[in-house]
Protein backbone atom coordinates (compact mmCIF):
# COMPACT_ATOMS: atom_id res chain seq x y z
CA UNK A 1 0.00 0.00 0.00
CA UNK A 2 1.33 3.31 -0.91
CA UNK A 3 2.35 5.81 2.02
CA UNK A 4 -1.11 8.26 0.06
CA UNK A 5 -2.91 5.45 0.48
CA UNK A 6 -1.96 4.79 4.43
CA UNK A 7 -2.71 8.07 4.83
CA UNK A 8 -5.79 8.34 3.71
CA UNK A 9 -6.95 5.27 5.33
CA UNK A 10 -5.73 6.64 8.78
CA UNK A 11 -8.22 9.56 7.98
CA UNK A 12 -10.96 7.62 7.06
CA UNK A 13 -10.00 5.81 10.12
CA UNK A 14 -9.99 8.79 12.53
CA UNK A 15 -13.02 9.94 10.76
CA UNK A 16 -15.23 6.84 11.90
CA UNK A 17 -13.81 7.06 15.48
CA UNK A 18 -14.36 10.59 15.93
CA UNK A 19 -18.34 9.78 15.05
CA UNK A 20 -18.11 6.58 17.79
CA UNK A 21 -16.94 8.91 20.01
CA UNK A 22 -19.60 11.59 19.76
CA UNK A 23 -22.14 8.67 19.10
CA UNK A 24 -21.30 7.42 22.68
CA UNK A 25 -21.66 11.04 23.86
CA UNK A 26 -17.68 11.96 23.81
CA UNK A 27 -17.15 15.59 23.08
CA UNK A 28 -13.94 15.42 20.71
CA UNK A 29 -11.74 18.65 21.77
CA UNK A 30 -8.91 18.57 19.23
CA UNK A 31 -7.45 16.00 17.05
CA UNK A 32 -3.65 15.06 15.45
CA UNK A 33 -1.63 16.63 18.58
CA UNK A 34 2.07 16.70 17.94
CA UNK A 35 4.03 16.03 20.97
CA UNK A 36 8.22 15.67 21.76
CA UNK A 37 7.29 12.12 21.21
CA UNK A 38 4.16 11.52 18.80
CA UNK A 39 1.21 12.29 17.98
CA UNK A 40 -1.64 12.19 20.12
CA UNK A 41 -4.89 11.13 17.25
CA UNK A 42 -7.77 12.57 19.01
CA UNK A 43 -8.47 14.43 22.18
CA UNK A 44 -11.49 13.53 23.77
CA UNK A 45 -13.88 14.52 26.85
CA UNK A 46 -16.59 12.38 29.00
CA UNK A 47 -18.56 13.83 31.58
CA UNK A 48 -15.21 14.72 33.84
CA UNK A 49 -12.12 12.39 32.04
CA UNK A 50 -9.89 13.49 29.58
CA UNK A 51 -9.44 10.51 27.26
CA UNK A 52 -6.00 11.01 25.03
CA UNK A 53 -7.49 8.53 21.96
CA UNK A 54 -4.76 6.79 19.54
CA UNK A 55 -6.79 5.08 16.95
CA UNK A 56 -5.27 2.11 14.65
CA UNK A 57 -6.94 1.23 11.21
CA UNK A 58 -6.25 -1.61 8.66
CA UNK A 59 -7.70 -2.32 5.31
CA UNK A 60 -7.94 -6.41 6.18
CA UNK A 61 -7.52 -8.65 9.07
CA UNK A 62 -4.55 -10.77 7.25
CA UNK A 63 -1.55 -9.07 9.23
CA UNK A 64 -3.79 -9.62 12.41
CA UNK A 65 -6.23 -7.03 13.88
CA UNK A 66 -5.19 -3.22 14.06
CA UNK A 67 -4.66 -2.97 17.97
CA UNK A 68 -1.91 -5.74 17.80
CA UNK A 69 0.55 -2.54 16.21
CA UNK A 70 0.64 -1.24 20.03
CA UNK A 71 4.11 -2.81 21.20
CA UNK A 72 5.19 -2.06 24.35
CA UNK A 73 7.09 1.03 23.24
CA UNK A 74 4.36 2.38 21.54
CA UNK A 75 2.70 2.31 24.50
CA UNK A 76 5.20 4.19 26.11
CA UNK A 77 5.15 7.04 23.52
CA UNK A 78 1.50 7.08 23.98
CA UNK A 79 1.88 7.74 27.44
CA UNK A 80 5.01 10.29 27.12
CA UNK A 81 2.57 12.46 24.90
CA UNK A 82 -0.27 12.30 26.99
CA UNK A 83 1.95 13.60 30.40
CA UNK A 84 3.94 15.93 27.91
CA UNK A 85 0.12 17.23 26.55
CA UNK A 86 -0.57 17.26 30.33
CA UNK A 87 2.75 19.15 31.82
CA UNK A 88 2.15 21.58 28.96
CA UNK A 89 -1.23 22.39 30.24
CA UNK A 90 -1.28 22.95 33.85
CA UNK A 91 -4.68 24.75 33.78
CA UNK A 92 -6.36 20.95 33.32
CA UNK A 93 -7.01 19.52 36.30
CA UNK A 94 -9.19 16.39 34.88
CA UNK A 95 -8.78 12.77 35.19
CA UNK A 96 -7.60 11.03 32.40
CA UNK A 97 -6.71 7.68 30.37
CA UNK A 98 -5.75 6.10 27.76
CA UNK A 99 -7.80 4.35 24.80
CA UNK A 100 -7.57 2.87 21.75
CA UNK A 101 -9.81 2.55 19.14
CA UNK A 102 -9.13 0.05 16.35
CA UNK A 103 -11.06 0.22 13.03
CA UNK A 104 -11.12 -2.55 10.30
CA UNK A 105 -12.48 -1.80 7.03
CA UNK A 106 -14.76 -4.66 6.48
CA UNK A 107 -14.76 -5.37 2.58
CA UNK A 108 -17.47 -7.43 2.46
CA UNK A 109 -19.88 -4.54 3.19
CA UNK A 110 -17.69 -1.79 3.22
CA UNK A 111 -18.21 -1.14 6.52
CA UNK A 112 -16.34 -0.37 9.51
CA UNK A 113 -15.54 -2.95 12.19
CA UNK A 114 -14.88 -0.77 15.16
CA UNK A 115 -13.63 -2.09 18.65
CA UNK A 116 -12.79 0.32 21.55
CA UNK A 117 -10.63 -0.51 24.22
CA UNK A 118 -10.77 1.73 27.14
CA UNK A 119 -8.47 3.02 29.89
CA UNK A 120 -5.25 1.25 28.62
CA UNK A 121 -3.12 0.95 31.38
CA UNK A 122 -0.24 -1.63 29.50
CA UNK A 123 0.20 -3.52 26.62
CA UNK A 124 1.80 -7.77 27.50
Amino acid sequence: MSTLARRKLGQWGEEIAAAYLKQKGYTILQRNIRTAYGEIDLLASQVDTLIFVEIKTRSSASLGSPEISITPKKFAHMLASAESYLMTHPEINAAWRIDVISVLYNTADQSPEITHFENITHVP
